[in-house]
């Protein structure tokens, strides 16, 4: 089913587009969940130690990828909007020949400087062996990454968001039945874990593919369209390499946060990898509706249409406040039962340094709702550039406290933890002033031209 979001109400056609999108951005959580669930569980607390630290690795990698999936997607929105089917088509050959060239590129990479990662990472000398065997695994399935988001990113371009949780949905279940079989029966260790969430990706990446050819033909580009053309390649490269960048710059950060939690140790180590994936878990339906609302954003600035994108934001900041709210409210009653899906209850440490963490961002999501919003706002009307700034003062700040205040004793990782709802509500401050005294005015005059 495919949702146009440029005529009729916002508010029901917003929900019915972003559901998809939340649903299946949690089901693809499940991948790393299942695997730090059952890794914890059945191998223990250095395995997923190293699970974890892998974990921040991959989201960084991945990121760059994702980035330049979301980015070519807002300009597949941009032309579907304003009805120009021509141009989506040889942009979609432009955009995948890059795409997938990038991530070739990236895949080498990270087979070929494995062991410059592990020490740039601190990983905790008990996790290195299991975080080298994980990552020499979990790397063949860079490109099965790759592949589906291109594709994803199509579909949702047009409004269809169903089909990629579909394929995501089988994809998640395989993965937790392969990780209950190479685990739990073959006793394969962490290998089995990134086995399985490798064979799941290729999953789905095949399904969707085919999906795209059989049912989607009508995008599919023709011989005509298979040439680069510079203005379409501009374009889709600069919305593309500023998303994919914005992405980087905020999982980069992370990871320098990673290191520095695995400073501390294998106890910080193995809480910092369980509250990670709450962390996500948690705040996954804001960030997915702020890349839903970017496709509504770039549908309708594409039609002309500022009134809509006006009506939309209200909208916007209603539905994405709700999220938090309840995801907060989860977070902090449930803290203490969400670390013992992870930890087992006699590793009392790292129970207590994961459940003082999620007490301080649990009750903060709000901000990082709103910065997610702005991201899409930003990226819809083309002007990526701001969520590269954004994400720079919200990481930055998040870094740079962090280092600063956690050496001191007294305060320790406590310093980390209250570092990051400070970087998003300062970004937050600038990305609504900014959008208010400049880019609004900006959008209107576009419209008039």
């Amino acid at each position: 089913m495919n949702i146009r979001l440029t005529d009729g109400k916002i508010a029901k056609p917003l929900l019915l587009f972003s559901m998809p999108m939340i649903a299946g951005n949690l089901l693809q959580q499940l991948y790393n969940v299942a695997d730090t669930f059952i890794v914890g569980q059945t191998i223990g607390a250095t395995a997923l130690s190293a699970v974890g630290s892998s974990y921040s690795l991959m989201v960084l990698l991945t990121s760059i990828i994702l980035g330049l999936c979301m980015g070519s997607g807002v300009v597949f929105s941009q032309f579907y909007g304003a009805g120009r089917l021509e141009e989506l088509r040889t942009s979609i050959f432009n955009a995948f020949f890059m795409i997938f060239l990038v991530s070739a590129v990236i895949n080498t990479a990270a087979f070929l400087l494995l062991e410059n990662c592990i020490i740039w990472l601190q990983i905790p000398k008990e996790a290195v062996a299991f975080t080298r065997e994980y990552l020499q695994i979990i790397f063949i399935g860079i490109m099965a990454t790759c592949v589906y988001n291109f594709f994803a990113a199509i579909l949702r371009s047009i409004g269809n968001t169903t089909i990629p949780l579909l394929f995501l949905a089988v994809s998640a279940i395989t993965n937790i039945i392969l990780d209950l079989v190479f685990i739990v029966w073959f006793h394969m260790g962490v290998s089995g874990a990134a086995w399985a969430t490798v064979i799941a990706q290729y999953l789905s990446s095949i399904c969707i593919v085919v999906y795209f050819f059989q049912k989607a033909s009508n995008l599919c580009p023709q011989r005509k369209h298979m040439h680069f053309q510079n203005e379409l390649m501009r374009l889709v490269l600069s919305n593309s390499a500023l998303t994919a960048i914005q992405q980087s710059i905020m999982n980069f950060g992370i990871l320098l946060v990673q290191g520095l939690v695995n400073s501390f140790g294998f106890i910080a180590s193995a809480a910092f990898a369980a509250v990670v994936k709450i962390d996500a878990f948690a705040y996954m339906p804001a960030q997915d509706f702020g890349n839903a609302f970017s496709t509504f954003i770039a549908q309708n600035y594409g039609a002309r249409k500022p009134k809509r994108i006006d009506k939309g934001i209200k909208t916007a900041i209603l539905l994405s406040s709700l999220f938090c709210v309840v995801s907060s409210l989860c977070v902090c009653l449930f803290a203490e039962p969400l670390m013992l899906l992870f930890v087992k209850p006699e590793e009392t440490q790292i129970l207590q340094t994961g459940i003082h963490y999620l007490y301080i961002e649990g009750s903060c999501y709000i901000g990082i709702g709103i910065l997610f919003l702005l991201y899409g706002i930003y990226r819809g009307v083309g002007k990526a550039g701001m969520s590269i700034i954004l994400t720079i003062l919200s990481l930055g700040t998040r870094v740079a406290l962090a280092y600063a205040l956690s050496p001191f004793p007294s305060i320790g990782l406590t310093g980390i933890w209250v570092a990051v709802p400070i970087g998003w509500f300062l970004a937050d401050l600038t990305g609504i002033l900014h959008y208010c005294l400049r880019e609004r005015r900006r959008i209107f005059l576009n419209a008039e031209s």
